[in-house]
């Protein structure tokens, strides 16, 4: 009865191990005939975890931008806005269902321009007007209650977690630049009883956007954004009175200026549970060069050091605030069209939440779910985007638990490694950058002991090897929502885990290896 036993395991691993290999060639075989192959070793430092992120740490936008939004003669953010999104569309439903939950960072420029309708608002409830003579572009708008109970039915029926970004600049005066003044807290303090008294979720009230450091439009100082923060924490404490689970407060929301930052963490004291800061590395989406730069690690790299000073900011001060990305869209002024849609920029995206996990950012907010050039979904039919899929992928693989990753043997592989999520092992992310190398990567461990079974992989590519591509292919078949409007499943190869893991020349691979057994995961 042994040796039978024996005989079919080792009939299982033998059929496993064919299987593995004639679909991952299928894959590679024929794109890379002709293209040089390199080896790589990932190496996984497993004694201890070296950060670690929210469970829902994938996070996207959804902005407040009317059509009349342009930017460089294009208006790309159509019926995206808060205002006018459809709430029926059930690929919208469906795509954030898919994450159970995602968090909604309801926020952006207008947010600091916004009007809450309720009863007892001293200005009428009228929309955004274009306005050159306007900061940011437009006139004051209004959100109506009976929109802001659609969209909480919306978020409610889809399983968000919302995070709402508040005007910061309500009862201060514009000076030379800077807004200065107190903050008039009182149609906001209306608009959060009304969500309270309604019994809509929220995890999170976030303050201002883009005011702090010189600004976007206008700044406030630190000093006065601390005194602020501490008001809105006082008007939670009473709304929330006797209401078990607290929302978190979250500022400043805006781009990473280390000497205000600093003295915003050090006055703001308890007031503050999220330090939010925005990411928009790669330039205008004008530009003609986004395309080099998400493909140069150096380049990437460079970003690094904005992670790396915020984590020092916090973990020298008295704080218990950790770090988030409250928004981040690479290429500003609404990204670029079949660059930031396309599948070429699931390198930076996936390689920014890798990096920026590293430095124990705990959520990331991507610009957007929908709207701009870069939303995850279509802005007018919400077909995913490719990087919904990256996002997704990464939602249900990486854990909590962020691992210490090096790679040896090219410097265009970006390799990150992640606990499992809900699974025994590990989940690694590697990127290849390269458009002409595949790289056969072994995987080793420091503190490991690792077993047999089968590993999972999920390699994704752009349809016809186009990085301009919006269609994107996991393992080997086209990732598309089906006449209903449901999500595709997305299933993995499995492959005998003593096979190097083969990542073809500008793909993704995240690899799961179930039975690896090491203390930082354990």
């Amino acid at each position: 009865m042994g040796s039978l036993i024996i005989r079919l395991v080792g009939l299982f691993y033998l059929v496993v191990s064919l299987l593995s290999f004639i679909g991952v060639n299928a894959m590679h075989g024929r794109e890379s005939s002709g293209y040089e192959a390199v080896k790589g070793i990932i190496l996984i430092h497993g004694k201890s975890h070296i950060g670690r992120i929210d469970d829902d740490f994938v996070c996207a936008t959804l902005d407040w931008w009317p059509p009349q939004k342009c930017d460089y003669g294009t208006c790309s953010w159509g019926h995206a806005s808060l205002l006018n999104l459809d709430l029926n569309n059930k690929i919208l439903l469906n795509a954030v269902k898919a994450f159970s939950p995602l968090k909604i960072r309801l926020g952006g420029t207008l947010q600091d321009k916004v009007i809450y309708g309720t009863e007892d608002s001293p200005k009428p409830c009228t929309p955004f007007v274009n306005s050159s003579s306007e900061i940011f572009g437009f006139t004051e708008g209004c959100l109506p209650m009976h929109r802001w109970d659609e969209l909480n039915s919306f978020f409610q029926k889809a399983g968000a977690k919302v995070i709402f970004g508040l005007n910061a600049l309500a009862g201060r005066t514009l000076q030379s630049g800077s807004a200065v003044g107190p903050w008039n807290s009182s149609n906001a303090e209306s608009f959060i009883r009304y969500t309270v008294r309604k019994n809509y979720s929220i995890a999170g009230w976030e303050f201002g956007n883009e005011l702090c450091g010189s600004g976007v439009g206008t700044s406030v100082s630190a000093d006065q954004y601390a005194s602020d923060i501490a008001a809105l924490r006082n008007i939670i404490h009473d709304v929330y009175r006797g209401i078990r689970h607290k929302p978190l407060i979250i500022a400043p929301g805006g781009f990473y200026d280390a000497n205000w930052f600093q003295e915003f963490v050090n006055k703001s004291g308890k007031s503050v549970d999220v330090v939010s800061h925005h990411i928009y590395n790669l330039g205008a989406g004008v530009d003609e060069h986004l395309i080099e730069r998400i493909l140069d690690p150096s380049y990437l790299d460079g970003v690094a050091s904005i992670f790396s000073g915020l984590k020092n900011i916090l973990q020298n001060s008295a704080t218990k605030a950790k770090a988030w990305v409250g928004e981040a869209g690479g290429a500003y002024n609404s990204g670029h069209h079949l660059v930031s849609d396309a599948f070429v920029y699931s390198f930076w995206y996936l390689d920014q939440l890798g990096m920026s996990a590293v430095y124990d950012t705990r959520t990331y907010c991507r610009q957007s779910l929908v709207g701009g050039n870069y939303g995850l979904l279509n802005t007018s039919t919400f077909v995913p985007n490719p990087d919904y899929y990256s996002a997704l992928l990464w939602h249900r693989l990486m854990g909590v638990r962020v691992l210490a990753t090096s790679f040896y043997g090219t410097k265009k592989i970006r390799a990150y490694a992640h606990c499992a999520k809900q699974s025994k092992g590990i989940t690694i992310l590697l990127l290849n950058l390269d458009n002409s190398t595949s790289v056969h990567a072994k995987v080793d461990f420091t503190y490991s002991r690792t077993g047999a079974t089968a590993r999972e992989e999920y390699h994704l590519t752009a349809q016809d090897r186009d990085l301009h591509s919006q269609t994107t292919l996991l393992n080997g078949k086209v990732l598309t929502v089906s006449a209903a409007g449901d999500i595709p499943p997305l299933n993995p190869l499995y492959v005998n885990p003593s096979m190097p893991i083969i990542v073809g020349p500008l793909s993704v691979v995240f690899a799961h290896i179930p039975d690896v057994d090491i203390p930082a995961c354990s």
